[in-house]
């Protein structure tokens, strides 16, 4: 019986009554855990060599990408150690971009939100696992379980159900965020915490949710919150701020070959996820905190409990397709993979088709990392850049051309024309269209609100959103009609579908194919 009992006491504790004495020890403090110990080992003075290279790593990607403007920036065991900029803020003008030069930082924007409200955490305003319905009762997803059981943290590691880029169709037709937010509710889920979709709104819909909460907004809290005590003195969460700043990037799209600035991106509708406006130098002040865990000049801005979170595995971002390749992750806002060097990196990209691409890579076992900051539209500069260097760091040397690898990725995705007619030859005998009075008036739906169809020197329109945006329509075959989409979502050569659908001899609704990614892009007379 002694013995029996004996075997089954917890570990670390010695009952001598029970086995042959009478007194009781204290239990044994738990033991430390090991250090970590990365499978390839940096040797003295690799990381200096790595930095003395950089400058003619970044020269050459500008020479190869022929990208207007660059700022970049390291920071290394909380010192920024190299900082710098290339090329031209605005395409055909002289003035040079440096490390204080502003940048729309895009979704680079999503790192340092949850840095935001990490501080929140710290302070014990909420936490990442709050439900949202706790702070923002209003608040629904079309699901009434999901919608009781949704914390911030499904809102900010991309879990909560939503499909990809929720609410990013209403952005481009100029619906703002809270309209936006509202209608996340008629989007169909995918399953709860179990698929992950990168959402723009769904994150801004937590950050908002957290502002309101606390009595602000987004853009003030995180000025209060991050970027006044970091000194981050050209950052913003407010477009108008990044107007107002002289020394600013403009964006750029490649067009036949050359880089132009033809449109402004306003992110202000999703400004927690992408809104953010900053500098190289600033963004280095960010990333120091990050690297120190929190600190911030030998004190605690916020807790290391509360931001592990957001820096660490939180959400499976894909399988992977080998039994020998490395899962992707996400935690709160932030990127988390591991290096074939065993390392941890964090890093996240942000992009606009509108001319804007960003990236910052760390590696917190080495303490260092880098941020770099461009004002073209995503073709690998930023990333490929981070790469290399971060190459140079563990291995001393550069394992592949990771430039053009991005590129080519990059402009297989981000760039590849959407519509089923994309690049196709209209029809040379197609069936006539009916008279245009058959098609003009008012379709109805939930979701994006009522278009127009009207009739403008000879032709059809397509009005819609909140601002009456038009697309004149090019007739295809019979009831079928097409568009060229704009927007930050319609990559150059896109061409929509617009179908209408008759009942009888009368035109009762239509569907705009570019509108129709969810399923809701049928608008009904």
């Amino acid at each position: 019986m002694f013995s029996s009992f004996c075997r089954i006491l917890p570990v670390g504790v010695l009952l001598l009554s029970a086995c042959g004495g009478d007194t009781v020890a204290p239990p044994a403090p738990a033991p430390e855990p090991p250090p970590v110990q990365p499978g390839v080992p940096i040797p003295p003075g690799q990381i200096e060599s790595a930095i003395e290279r950089l400058h003619a790593l970044a020269s050459d990607i500008m020479a190869r990408s022929e990208i207007p403007g660059m700022a970049v920036a390291v920071v290394h065991e909380g010192e920024v150690v190299f900082a710098r900029g290339y090329g031209v803020r605005k395409a055909g003008e002289p003035h040079e971009v440096t490390p204080d030069t502003v940048f729309q930082i895009a979704s680079l924007s999503k790192p340092v939100g949850a840095t935001v409200l990490a501080r929140q955490v710290s302070r014990q305003h909420v936490n990442w696992d709050t439900r949202m319905l706790a702070i923002a009762p209003n608040f629904e997803l079309a699901s009434p379980l999901v919608t009781q059981e949704v914390t911030l943290g499904d809102l900010y590691a991309h879990r909560s159900g939503l499909p990809d880029h929720a609410g990013d169709d209403l952005e481009d037709l100029g619906f703002d965020r809270a309209t936006i937010i509202e209608r996340l509710s008629q989007l169909p889920l995918h399953p709860f915490r179990a698929t992950y979709a990168y959402t723009n709104f769904g994150l801004t819909a937590a950050a908002d949710a957290v502002a309101r909460y606390l009595g602000t907004d987004w853009a003030s809290l995180s000025q209060a919150e991050l970027y006044q005590p970091l000194g981050m003195t050209r950052t913003s969460s407010r477009f108008h701020d990044y107007l107002q700043q002289g020394n600013r990037a403009w964006p750029h799209m490649l067009v036949d070959g050359e880089y132009q600035s033809l449109e402004q991106r306003d992110p202000d509708a999703q400004s927690p996820a992408g809104g953010v406006s900053s500098s190289a130098n600033d963004l280095a002040r960010w990333l120091a905190l990050i690297l120190a865990e929190g600190e911030w000049q030998g004190e605690p801005l916020i807790a290391a409990d509360a931001l592990l979170p957001a820096i660490t595995p939180q959400m499976l971002m894909g399988h992977p397709g080998r039994p020998d390749a490395r899962a992707s992750s996400y935690g709160f806002g932030f990127n988390v993979g591991v290096q074939p060097s065993g390392r941890t990196m964090l890093s996240h990209s942000g992009a606009f088709l509108l001319g804007a691409a960003t990236a910052f890579s760390a590696l917190p076992s080495a303490n260092i990392g880098i941020i770099t900051l461009t004002n073209a539209q995503p073709r690998g500069a930023a990333e490929g850049l981070n790469a290399m260097f971060m190459d140079l760091v563990q291995y001393g040397h550069i394992e592949r051309d990771w430039y053009s690898l991005y590129r080519d990725v990059f402009e297989q995705t981000l760039f590849a024309p959407e519509g089923r007619l994309a690049g196709q030859t209209p029809p040379p005998h197609p069936t006539p269209a009916r008279p245009n009075s058959a098609y003009t008036g008012v379709y109805h739906n939930h979701y994006f609100g009522p278009i127009q169809i009207v009739e403008a020197n000879g032709g059809l329109h397509l009005v819609a959103g909140p601002q009456e945006l038009s697309w004149p329509l090019q007739h295809w075959d019979a009831d079928t009609f097409v568009y060229v989409p704009t927007g930050e979502n319609a990559p150059g050569g896109s061409l929509s579908a617009v179908t209408f659908v008759h009942q009888g001899a009368a035109v009762n609704a239509v569907t705009v194919e570019f509108l129709d990614r969810n399923g809701l892009g049928t608008f009904v007379r």
